[in-house]
């Protein structure tokens, strides 16, 4: 759990996502290519924001993500069948830690992204409903890394819907990781609360330190 809970890796640029479900509407490789290009301009200017203190950044960058992600739809694919298994208290302080989680993974790094940059590789329609985006990434004194975001509409609007990292499925990643925590706590939802819990916490910590 410690290892990576969600986005522990570079790659929560974002967060770790939803497949597609039926009944999304089409959508083409332009419009979700500058869907990206928008968002992750937003992300970059959000981040090398020397003039606004870490606060104020997270905030930003907690803004842009909410608009360019499926959070709540995510945070249910990824918690699986236990959402037929946690209460209603138990789901809504989840759908919380779930969103905190994906901002901090990013505000806990602006120190390691400072002046970072992206460019927009290639896109291909991956079927009528979603589209892949690759992006490469590029931090100073650091490898260049590729990204690949899966986007489809979600109600109506594109949203970023996976994350792609060295050909690892952030989601399917998560899920699996969610999944052995609450197996190894006797089915119990509050298991995985409370380590989400502790998550926030370490990435809190790191942030001040940053």
């Amino acid at each position: 759990m410690k290892r990576r809970l969600l986005i522990a890796s570079p790659a929560l640029m974002a967060t770790a996502l939803a497949w597609p479900r039926q009944g999304h509407a089409e959508i083409d490789t332009a419009r979700a290519a500058a869907f990206v290009r928008d968002a992750g301009n937003e992300l970059v200017a959000a981040i090398n924001d020397q003039r606004s203190d870490v606060a104020a950044r997270r905030e930003k960058v907690a803004a842009v993500l909410r608009r360019a992600v499926d959070i709540e739809g995510t945070g249910r694919f990824i918690l699986g069948r236990y959402v037929r298994q946690a209460s209603p208290a138990e789901l809504a302080e989840y759908n919380r830690l779930f969103d905190d989680i994906i901002v901090r993974n990013l505000s806990a790094r602006f120190g390691e992204y400072r002046g970072v940059r992206f460019s927009l590789g290639r896109s291909q329609q991956r079927t009528e409903e979603d589209v892949l985006v690759n992006t490469i990434i590029e931090r100073p004194n650091q490898p260049a890394f590729s990204l690949d975001w899966r986007v489809a509409e979600v109600g109506g609007q594109p949203r970023v819907v996976d994350v792609i990292a060295e050909g690892t499925s952030l989601r399917l990643t998560t899920r699996s990781e969610y999944s052995a925590v609450i197996q190894r706590n006797g089915g119990r939802v509050a298991a995985l609360l409370d380590a989400m819990r502790n998550q926030i916490a370490q990435l809190a910590a790191r942030e001040t330190r940053g």
